[in-house]
């Protein structure tokens, strides 16, 4: 027996550190060739580690949540034979973003879409089989609880599942996405019948502990970031009501029409028409602001940051040069990059580069909202909720569709007036819908 030294990949562009967001062996486990080890975290991406090797886990490099430097030891491997550290030409192949992210990013419900279709389930019996399992027997970590990732243990929460009871599939013995699936298909049921689910506890009975999650992977990123916009940007928040009335009637009409053979639109491609159409007589809200060297760059191209929720938390893909897309073109790239950015598999220049940003809670919107921007841009415009209300006009009260944007500016690049009059151009272009087809 040897020892064989697996070490940090390279995963390229310049990138000297990751950090260790997950482990998917343990000491001890047998692993196999192509067997994944661990998920790492760059700026952008989380990254698999597989094995190249089949071995017993001697050690591991590091903790959940430690910084690593490329090259340094990931993993210790007793393998059969002469072992060897090894060396960047015999680096384990990987793929970049092909983890979950533990992001990001959604910029409205309506324009997102699964991507990966799960095999078709095994019939309820057949997954609480014992024998269906053999090849993955149950594990746990060191606390006693079942080894699952933050994306399945989330999900497990919100389906009430306790994982404790669904028997895993996953190649270290983890329970995956596929085993809720068979689980909520009738694995209830049958563990009901069979008497090994546990039996409903009382609502109101009182409750102890206290669970510790760690900040880590993505989540990590996303806190430096909100952190270091609050920090270094002056925020003001600026809320304005808009009538969409028409807008509604108009993208109504054009789903009717064109829904089947183009896409069905939704309002974001209508906001983002009227932003760019915006931008052209206030191009120091399109900018980018150089805290070190006192320059702010103003950008003749919209490069469009779109918010987006992920499972792992929030992402911002970036659609370029939206001043050059159409309505259905928009909602088709947005549509692409939120698959993405939820698959894992955004490259890095997708998730970068961004001008400015449009931000949507789709129906959950709320009334208001004080959006962060996106730092180093110097605004971010708001989408809240459409709702019906009683308005007056011509001095009547008629029901109309109204929605409110709260956008943020930064102060030290963005003058109140300035923003003001950007969010006034945006309503005059939503008020009158035919004005986004007009150059």
């Amino acid at each position: 027996m040897a020892v064989y030294v697996i070490k940090m990949p390279d995963i390229g562009e310049g990138i000297a550190e990751v950090e260790l967001v997950e482990w998917h062996v343990k000491e001890g486990d047998a692993v196999v060739e192509d067997q994944v080890l661990a998920d790492v975290m760059t700026d952008k991406a989380t990254v698999q580690v597989p094995s190249p090797v089949h071995g017993i886990v001697q050690s591991l490099g590091g903790r959940v949540g430690e910084v690593l430097a490329v090259g340094a030891d990931l993993i210790r491997l007793e393998v059969e034979g002469q072992g060897e550290a090894q060396d960047d030409e015999a680096a384990p192949s990987f793929k970049a973003g092909s983890a979950q992210p533990q992001t990001s990013p959604e910029p409205n419900e309506e324009e997102a879409a699964a991507v990966h279709t799960p095999a078709a389930p095994a019939p309820p019996e057949q997954a609480l089989s014992p024998q269906t399992h053999q090849s993955a027997p149950r594990r746990e970590n060191p606390s006693g609880k079942p080894l699952a990732s933050p994306a399945v243990r989330r999900r497990a929460l919100n389906e009430g599942i306790d994982l404790r009871f669904v028997p895993a599939s996953g190649p270290a013995g983890q329970v995956t996405h596929e085993d809720l699936d068979r689980w909520l298909q009738g694995g209830r049921q049958i563990a009901a019948r069979s008497g090994s689910a546990p039996s409903a506890t009382p609502s109101m009975v009182p409750r102890s502990g206290v669970e510790e999650i760690p900040v880590i992977g993505l989540r990590r990123k996303i806190a430096e970031k909100m952190q270091q916009s609050k920090r270094h940007i002056p925020h003001f928040t600026y809320v304005e009501e808009i009538d969409v009335t028409e807008l509604e009637f108009l993208r109504s009409k054009m789903n009717e029409r064109w829904g089947s053979t183009r896409g069905r639109l939704t309002l974001l491609p209508f906001l983002a028409r009227a932003m760019v159409l915006a931008l052209r007589d206030f191009p120091q809200v399109n900018a980018r602001y150089d805290e070190e060297k006192g320059v702010v760059h103003r950008h003749a191209p919209v490069h469009l940051g779109v918010a987006t929720q992920t499972e792992g938390g929030l992402m911002v893909p970036v659609l370029r040069h939206a001043e050059a897309h159409d309505l259905w073109s928009f909602a088709s790239e947005v549509k692409r990059l939120a698959e993405a950015v939820r698959a894992g598999t955004a490259a890095r220049d997708e998730l970068s580069g961004s001008t400015i940003t449009l931000t949507s809670l789709g129906a959950l919107g709320g009334i208001v909202s004080t959006p962060v921007i996106n730092h180093p841009e110097v605004a971010i415009v708001g989408v809240n909720r459409v709702v019906e209300r009683p308005v007056v006009l011509g001095g009547a009260i008629v029901v109309r569709k109204m929605m409110n944007l709260s956008s943020s500016f930064d102060h030290r690049v963005v003058d109140g007036m300035d923003a003001a009059q950007f969010i006034q151009s945006i309503r005059g272009y939503v008020e009158c819908p035919s004005l986004l087809f007009v150059e």
